[in-house]
């Protein structure tokens, strides 16, 4: 539901913003700064709190944040930035590793339904007053947000939050709901402490375990994941913002929110016929992304990355062409362009950058990743209209071409592949050697007891 009502948010924007610049005056710069916003303004998400609050908590944070969307564009952002980190860590960690590439890719899913209900909306709602219609296209995505804050205080906890917080006879009835039997539950859960650096896990106090960490503030984690990390960390980093920067370098904020101004280009001028065949591409979006979801777990994360990267290039310079010269050439290219990207990249992004993170580090970790992916969607967003007029639109999308080819490079070169592996055993796939370095912990004595050798 969270990301549905994300995905809708952004979905509506693009036709909406045919209304909102007649009827506001806006010029081309003023539309760009309008529509990035949201994404900029989303990485002012308290990035702290992710790792000691619960992750339901920023859930309905990020609820109440798209309540006001029609009052302050800028504080929704601030509901995107929860809405786009916490769903992906929060499925990523209740779900087994077998599944998890099904399980992990739903938000995705659900956030091309929730653009494809936004397409829709702009459909249905044109033919109202022009002071009135796009208003009502945004206004009416706060009744689910309202909605979602019910429904979020039935949804358990993390398992792994709680082990990471000290509440390990919590996450074992967790891990009890979520699994298939109690030995599983047993397995998962000696797994996580192990990952969580527990020192002693057979003393417990209440429902309150003693745990020891390598660090207890935010400064620490800092340091090992940015200022001063091991080669194996750093490496890790580089993978996830990667996969990040160049599934927003690429473009696809151009089509999510240009969609009209890109028909536009190719020959449509009637705006109803454009708002339909944005709808078409938001179907075509959805159903590939639903697609994905099932070949994740059986082809893999690094096949399929390579097969839609690869295919995106082919179709941008196709774009690019037919914006020239062939305007047929320019929808069918949009088309294949929009179901490259949602079968393997627009799927695959999160699930991959948070299942490679370490425990102790994993929500931070996504909180830059989405930080990350903001910055870039919103320069993306804010120059698209811009950056057209300089070097045309055509040159524009044989740019984001260019960018797909190095994104190909980049995930050949730097992203092994994850399917089946546990959360707790993806540090040994960036050189991580034992479970001490993978979570980051070199006290000698601690390693010891971990590995059953200490006295």
């Amino acid at each position: 539901m969270a990301s549905m009502i994300l995905g809708y948010d952004m979905g509506v924007l693009s036709g909406a913003a045919l209304y909102i610049k007649k009827d506001l005056r806006l010029t081309d710069v003023q539309l760009d700064i309008l529509m990035g916003v949201l994404n900029l303004s989303s990485i002012l998400v308290d990035r702290p709190a992710l790792r000691h609050r619960p992750h339901r908590h920023h859930l309905l944070r990020s609820r109440v944040a798209h309540g006001l969307r029609h009052q302050l564009r800028l504080v929704a952002g601030l509901g995107v930035g929860y809405a786009g980190t916490i769903p992906a860590v929060y499925t990523a960690e209740i779900s087994p590793a077998s599944a998890r590439g099904l399980l992990s890719s739903l938000p995705e899913v659900f956030t091309n339904v929730g653009m494809l209900l936004g397409y829709l909306s702009n459909y249905a709602f044109a033919h109202l007053q022009l002071y009135l219609g796009w208003r009502v296209m945004l206004g009416i995505n706060a009744l689910p947000s309202v909605l979602l804050v019910l429904m979020v205080l039935g949804m358990p906890e993390s398992p792994r939050w709680l082990v990471l917080n000290g509440r390990v006879k919590d996450a074992m009835s967790v891990l009890e709901k979520i699994a298939d039997t109690s030995q599983e539950a047993a397995a998962g859960l000696a797994e996580i402490k192990a990952a969580s650096s527990i020192l002693f896990p057979d003393v417990v106090d209440g429902d309150v375990v003693i745990t020891v960490h390598k660090s207890s503030n935010e400064w620490q984690v800092w340091r090992e994941l940015v200022l001063s990390p091991s080669p194996a960390m750093r490496r890790i980093l580089l993978a996830a913002l990667g996969i990040h920067f160049f599934q927003q370098a690429s473009g696809i904020y151009a089509f999510v929110l240009y969609s009209p101004r890109i028909f536009m280009g190719a020959g449509v001028t009637d705006d109803h016929r454009i708002l339909g065949i944005t709808c078409a591409l938001g179907a075509t979006r959805a159903l590939f992304t639903l697609v994905a979801t099932f070949l994740l777990d059986r082809v893999g994360r690094r096949p399929l990355l390579l097969w839609s990267s690869g295919g995106m290039v082919f179709s941008l310079a196709g774009l690019a062409v037919g914006l020239t010269i062939a305007n047929g050439l320019a929808i069918a290219s949009t088309v294949t362009h929009n179901a490259f990207y949602s079968i393997g990249l627009g799927s695959i992004t999160w699930v991959y950058s948070t299942e490679i993170l370490p425990l102790r580090v994993r929500a931070f970790g996504c909180a830059l990743g989405v930080a990350f992916n903001g910055i870039i969607s919103g320069l993306v967003a804010m120059t698209f209209l811009s950056m057209s007029k300089a070097i045309t639109i055509g040159g524009s999308f044989f740019l984001y071409a260019g960018i797909a080819m190095v994104a190909w490079v980049f995930f050949f070169t730097s992203l092994p592949e994850t399917r089946g592996r546990t959360l707790e055993e993806m540090g040994k796939l960036f050189g991580m050697t034992d479970i001490c370095e993978a979570v980051e912990i070199r006290t000698p004595l601690l390693c010891q007891i971990n590995s059953g050798h200490g006295g």
